[in-house]
């Protein structure tokens, strides 16, 4: 395993399963998410939520605003994000 996944699912752990004094607020767990996603999947996928799922939505919006950026450059800027939180 490369050293930059390695540090992406030691991050990805820490954001799931961290500490309790570690809250990000909503808006940098939506970043956290679509990162991973775009990390692990790709560009976005599917249709876009209707206009009643706000939470499916947002999720979908923010997946997509990363559109086009590569896994390793996703991995990265999830790591920095959190180092930067810390």
């Amino acid at each position: 395993m490369s050293d930059l996944k390695q540090q992406f699912e030691d991050a990805v752990n820490f954001v799931q399963n961290g500490p309790g004094d570690f809250k990000p607020d909503n808006s940098l767990k939506l970043q956290f998410y679509a990162l991973y996603k775009q990390a692990t999947e790709g560009d976005v996928k599917g249709k876009k939520p209707g206009l009643t799922d706000f939470v499916g939505r947002a999720k979908y919006s923010a997946w997509e605003s990363l559109k086009g950026m590569s896994s390793d450059k996703a991995m990265e800027t999830y790591i920095s994000k959190l180092d930067a939180f810390r």
